[in-house]
């Protein structure tokens, strides 16, 4: 069962983030106050606090929609789990009794097909939750952030030398995943999950070493069968999008240039 709809003037929404100060949150922020909308930014900061459950109803008085942006303050798995459990079950509740209308949610690519990785696994959870929650919503999963990929290399060193899963990556730019939520806000709900990824996949191997060129660095990758992504063995295409999804414009090579 569905809330109620009513009538949303979608060039004037009335709009909540949640994790507003993070990485996505604070962009989608931006975008959505540049565009005339009514945001209200809903973190910590402002007294939030969607994994206890309070300042919710606060903050989504009067909103017609929901973005949740949120993201663990800790990988680890039972932490993890423990947030996305409790944050989802906070906001979908507190989402009803406002009668929000629209719960747009920041997901993963592939995150449903890697069973084996304990915050993907609670990243499902999170998205089950919200989808079970009878508020209308849209899941928009990303792949990758280009902001992550020399962290991510760095995962990878061993003796100085990388060693690369043998599996396709597909990097965005933040900016570009940020816009895409922001314009899903201001869309009907799709009742299901839309991909987005940048321009084109790359192996592992060519990720790597094209971040530490932009370091000035001629490293090679290896490429290792048994390698994992962060503990989590990856099939080929594990953490690519099908041909469905929305492709943003941004290279890496470009992103990395632009710094």
């Amino acid at each position: 069962m569905t809330t109620d709809p009513k009538e949303i003037d979608m060039t004037s929404a009335t709009i909540t983030v949640f994790g507003a100060t993070g990485l996505i949150g604070a962009q989608v922020v931006s975008s959505l106050t540049t565009a005339g909308h009514t945001v209200t930014s809903a973190s910590r900061d402002s007294g939030v606090d969607a994994a206890v459950g309070t300042g919710l109803d606060e903050a989504l008085a009067g909103a017609d929609v929901l973005v949740d942006a949120l993201n663990s303050p800790s990988l680890e798995d039972d932490a993890a789990l423990a947030f996305f459990t409790a944050t989802s079950a906070n906001l979908t509740h507190a989402a009803k009794k406002a009668g929000v209308q629209h719960y747009v949610l920041l997901s993963i690519v592939g995150v449903d097909q890697l069973p084996s990785g304990g915050y993907l696994r609670a990243k499902v959870i999170q998205e089950n939750t919200v989808a079970a929650s009878g508020v209308p919503y849209t899941i928009v999963r990303a792949t990758q952030f280009h902001e992550f990929t020399e962290m991510i290399t760095g995962s990878l060193m061993v003796d100085g030398r990388v060693h690369a899963p043998d599996a396709l990556i597909q990097p965005i730019a933040s900016a570009d995943v940020a816009a895409m939520v922001a314009r899903v806000a201001t869309e009907s709900p799709a009742n299901g999950v839309r991909d987005i990824a940048g321009p084109e996949p790359m192996s592992f191997a060519a990720m790597t070493e094209t971040v530490l060129a932009s370091q000035g660095k001629n490293t090679f990758a290896v490429v290792d069968p048994l390698q994992t992504y962060f503990g989590t063995p990856l099939q080929k295409t594990s953490l690519v999008p099908g041909a469905d999804a929305e492709l943003a414009a941004t290279s890496l090579t470009d992103w990395l240039g632009a710094r």
